[in-house]
């Protein structure tokens, strides 16, 4: 699958601060990749980059197969971007603000008029169509800006943040309609720093800090990267934790993990359900009662605080760990 976005090198300093420190990215066309990373990590300042509004110190980039320096008029007819805050008119009605959008493409009265339509009733938008954007709630808002950005059809989409603000309900409704865009085809580049976002909507993610892609692969790739299934159990009383620690250090697989003040006590395994079944049965014949005992994975929250926390300077300056959790796409390069 060739890719639709590429990245090499890129550098963006703002005086002394090195917003971006030789960042490399690639997304396969027709997937979405989401960037993950603390508050200036660069994930904006990416797709800043790529969609033609930042001009990089340094490296290349081609998106949709043109080249992002060299012919910026080109790319920007092939994509839309959604930032972090609807860029609507809130003094025109939601038909208006996408009529304009047409116009601005060149598209024509008439089929700039067909296109609001079209994309009004594709976000359920059509009984507000002709309201103020002022009147609209901040879900309708994220709606319409998004549609704006799908005006010229783009084959290349960059969404920053795009849910930011939205109630769960305005979220899930959002989701859908990126999932339906990309089973169309189009290309999505997402930052966003919702864990369960990225897990739902990703094929990639990357992960950035410092200007970098310090890790990259899927989710279940990445979240190998803070091991395996663990056991977690909550014990009924305090004075049983060091005998229910000591019963469980033969099924561990790496370092115990002890929470006093919860009665906590998280076990490392490598062999899942059956480790569990024996953790059961051992704290059954010492008589350690439990509250709360379960089989869980690593989250992308997990992984995002092992990475972007004191580990991350330890990845960029080992510099393997972008190479090592290259998506399937990267490592057939």
């Amino acid at each position: 699958m060739p890719d639709a976005i590429v990245a090499e090198g890129l550098v963006k300093r703002y005086g002394a601060l090195v917003a971006l420190d030789g960042l490399d990215l690639r997304v396969p066309q027709g997937s979405v990749t989401a960037l993950l990373g603390p508050n200036g990590a660069g994930k904006t300042t990416t797709v800043r980059v790529l969609s033609t509004l930042l001009i990089p110190d340094a490296g290349r980039a081609t998106v949709a197969g043109i080249d992002v320096l060299r012919d910026p008029r080109a790319l920007r007819s092939r994509i839309g971007a959604s930032g972090q805050y609807a860029a609507v008119d809130e003094y025109l009605t939601g038909s208006e603000n996408l009529e304009m959008v047409g116009r601005l493409y060149h598209m024509g009265v008439r089929r700039s008029k067909e296109r609001a339509r079209e994309l009004l009733e594709r976000f359920r938008l059509s009984d507000a169509a002709d309201r103020p954007v002022r009147t609209y709630s901040g879900g309708m808002r994220r709606r319409l800006d998004l549609a704006g950005a799908l005006v010229a059809n783009p084959p290349v989409l960059f969404l920053d943040e795009p849910t930011t603000g939205l109630d769960p309900r305005a979220r899930l409704d959002l989701w859908d309609v990126i999932e339906e865009l990309v089973a169309g085809g189009t290309t999505l580049l997402l930052t966003t720093q919702y864990m369960d976002e990225a897990d739902r909507l990703a094929d990639a993610i990357a992960v950035i800090d410092h200007g970098r892609v310090i890790a990259r692969g899927t989710a279940d790739e990445l979240k190998t990267l803070v091991g395996g299934d663990r056991i977690e159990l909550t014990v009924d009383h305090a004075d049983n934790i060091g005998v229910a620690t000591q019963a469980l250090k033969s099924l561990a697989d790496g370092e115990i993990r002890v929470e006093p003040g919860l009665r906590r006590i998280i076990v490392p395994v490598s062999d899942g359900s059956q480790a569990l079944v024996a953790a059961i049965g051992k704290l059954a014949e010492l008589d350690v009662r439990l509250h709360d005992v379960g089989l869980r994975r690593p989250s992308l929250d997990d992984v995002f605080l092992s990475l972007t926390g004191h580990e991350a300077e330890e990845l960029v300056n080992g510099g393997g760990a972008a190479a090592e959790f290259e998506t399937a796409e990267g490592k057939s390069r």
